[in-house]
């Protein structure tokens, strides 16, 4: 992995983390967890979206859009942990 992607995925990671804590309304970890949660968000959303089906297509705003989406149900898989 060059030095470049890095960046790129945890830009994308950062953007996907900060937005899926706005969606979720204030359950975000901050930046750092923000960063981790939009990574981790990503992979599950890489993961789950395939088998279902579901295809957003290629490109950065793809990219976040699947990113925030795998971080959402990231979130709401944590925070019904947190309340269990």
């Amino acid at each position: 992995m060059q030095f470049g992607s890095i960046i790129a995925m945890l830009l994308i990671g950062a953007i996907a983390g900060w937005l899926s804590g706005k969606l979720m309304k204030g359950r975000g970890f901050g930046l750092i967890g923000n960063i981790i949660v939009g990574i981790v968000g990503a992979f599950l959303a890489g993961l789950i979206f395939p088998a279902l089906g579901f295809s957003v297509g290629g490109g950065v705003i793809a990219s976040i859009f699947h990113a925030t989406l795998g971080a959402v149900i990231l979130l709401f898989l944590i925070g019904l942990i947190k309340r269990a």
